[in-house]
């Protein structure tokens, strides 16, 4: 794990997520060393300070962008705002979920990420799912090497608590499935990214009430095998994930990055300090995320959110990864998970290692070969390639 801010666990997370989703090493140094004594802060004033030197750096790229922009070079220009949308992603991570101005810097983040794509030619397209008379928004990433009106296999990919669709893009997994003959569809669930922020849509335990709508959309798509859609969940989405294969029998596989078996558990070791947070102003966001009330309401919310009896419904093949130093989750949850999984077909548990690396939460301190162990277990199981075409 680089650690850039030695007292800072959160601030180190959030600087690790950005450099995987493409931070350069020269950008970060110049947003982070104004901060080595903001870091010390409290939340609120630590936070703030935070924003305005990233805000600063995106502020930055745009210009260069529009100066690319007007030469034509507009492979130029989507790498910067794909990389400044990669910063407010992380600055807009951190803030409280009332703070002035939090939605405005979403909604820019957004744009920019959609920008960059396009000048970039990026394959990706923004999707609508119809929900509740709403919508949860996701992004497809298609197969590459598909021959035309074959169908491909597909990866349904889930947030954690603080993460969005386009984290998850920018991080790299759709793109390793891709080279592999796998396609993609990250979503904003409920709880997260659009959905929460825009939609207004809390999360729920019971996961399989969205997932079965994202299923019965891929199923309509004429470039999807509906008989090979797997799912992978991230860090919460280590408990989504498990409970939505569960229970949504139409899933071909499944993935925890980041096994999350007992959440009620981490709760309770929270609130007596026992743990690391992932963001600031902790409890106030995950009453925002779930729509509770306050703590005792949340803490009432999160008793079901647990794989105790959910686990041994999967009948399935599945893959439990977790970092063998994670700070966050315990170790001890992998083990639950896999030991659970007394009907899958083929059940796999992968502790990631200093050898490897990966070894801190959802392998945020280097998931590059985590990544590409994930991305080639799901396109052996899905019957997919492994190699180049």
């Amino acid at each position: 794990m680089f650690k850039y801010f030695p007292t800072n666990y959160v601030w180190n997370l959030s600087v690790n997520l950005a450099i995987e989703m493409g931070a350069r090493m020269g950008e970060i140094e110049e947003m982070c060393a104004p901060l080595t004594e903001a870091a010390k802060a409290p939340d609120a004033a630590g936070t703030q300070a935070f924003r305005e030197t990233w805000v600063k750096m995106a502020d930055k790229l745009c210009t260069l962008a529009q100066e690319d922009e007007t030469r034509g070079r507009l492979l130029s220009a989507g790498e910067k705002y794909r990389r400044a949308a990669a910063y407010l992603i992380t600055a807009e991570r951190l803030q409280a979920h009332d703070a002035p101005g939090r939605l405005e810097l979403y909604q820019r983040e957004l744009a920019l990420f959609q920008k960059g794509s396009r000048l970039m030619g990026e394959p990706i397209q923004r999707v609508e799912i119809p929900y509740e008379g709403r919508h949860l928004s996701g992004l497809y990433v298609p197969a590459q090497g598909v021959k035309p009106g074959e169908r491909s296999p597909l990866l349904v990919q889930l947030n954690g608590l603080d993460s969005t669709k386009e984290m998850k893009a920018l991080v790299g997994l759709p793109n390793w499935l891709a080279k592999r003959g796998v396609a993609s569809l990250m979503v904003d669930q409920p709880g997260t990214g659009e959905a929460l922020r825009l939609q207004q849509l809390t999360a729920r335990y019971d996961a399989e009430h969205w997932a079965s709508r994202v299923v019965d959309w891929l199923e309509a798509r004429s470039d999807v095998d509906p008989k090979r859609i797997g799912c992978e969940g991230v860090s919460l989405g280590g408990y989504y994930c498990p409970r939505v294969v569960a229970m949504e029998p139409r899933f071909a596989c499944g993935v925890a990055w980041g096994a999350n078996h007992d959440w009620r558990d981490v709760q309770k070791r929270r609130l007596e300090k026992e743990g690391d947070f992932p963001v600031p102003h902790y409890w106030a966001h995950v009453c925002w995320v779930w729509g509770a009330k306050d703590i005792d309401d949340f803490m009432r919310i999160a008793e079901d959110v647990h794989l105790d009896g959910v686990v041994e419904k999967i009948r399935v093949p599945f893959l439990v990864t977790h970092g063998e130093r994670d700070s966050q989750i315990p170790l001890k949850w992998a083990h639950r998970t896999y030991e659970q999984l007394v009907n899958s077909p083929k059940r796999e548990l992968k502790i990631f290692t200093d050898r490897e690396g990966g070894v801190q939460h959802a392998s945020f301190d280097n998931s590059i070969n985590a990544g590409h162990y994930i991305a080639d277990w799901v396109a052996e199981t899905l019957g997919s390639r492994t190699a180049a075409v």
